[in-house]
């Protein structure tokens, strides 16, 4: 024989609140799964870590903070898009170096500029000059959007005039058949 359990306002209250108990366990995992992902996400962001070596950093602070200043504007030639204080590539540091010794030997940051561009070529400079041959590279992509825009303007002006000749093209008979084919 089974008992039946009646209803009471206590084990109501007993499921409320065990449901109310099971939510707010859910909602409580939930934001700490959030949380766990924020920061898994936070490492994961690329930081910009510095590969000067602390056998290159100069004594004089003002000469390091120059070298700095410099070397965010040069190159990796290994890596690409990646200054050479960020890069750990062997040519970087070697650039490092050169840029301090330069430094070191009383040139003016023009002065290490020139060298290392006549060194290296142009391509060492993350922001090129705009003299010269570059001038063709700055003014490509401008150039290059006149040029779709007019040829995106000729396609649309012809196509609106096909669409207007294929109408007058139609004769009469071909006028009240193609009526003809509508009205059914």
């Amino acid at each position: 024989m089974t008992i039946l359990k009646t209803w009471t306002p206590a084990r109501a209250l007993t499921a409320r609140a065990q449901s109310a108990r099971a939510q707010s366990a859910r909602a409580l995992s939930a934001c700490v799964l959030a949380l766990f992902c924020a920061l898994a996400a936070l490492t994961a962001l690329p930081t910009p870590a510095m590969a000067v070596q602390p056998d290159e950093v100069l004594s004089d602070p003002a000469l390091e903070a120059r070298a700095r200043e410099l070397s965010k504007g040069l190159r990796c030639l290994v890596c690409r898009n990646e200054n050479i204080d960020e890069s750990n590539a062997e040519l970087a540091r070697d650039l490092r170096i050169l840029v301090r010794e330069r430094l070191v030997e009383g040139d003016s940051n023009g002065e290490v500029i020139d060298f290392v561009v006549e060194r290296y070529g142009e391509y060492v400079l993350l922001r090129p000059t705009t003299s010269g041959a570059n001038w063709l590279l700055w003014a490509a992509g401008p150039l290059m959007l006149l040029l779709a825009l007019m040829v995106a303007a000729g396609y649309m002006r012809g196509r609106g005039r096909a669409a207007g000749d294929a109408d007058q093209a139609l004769s009469d008979e071909e006028q009240a058949r193609l009526s003809q084919i509508l009205d059914e």
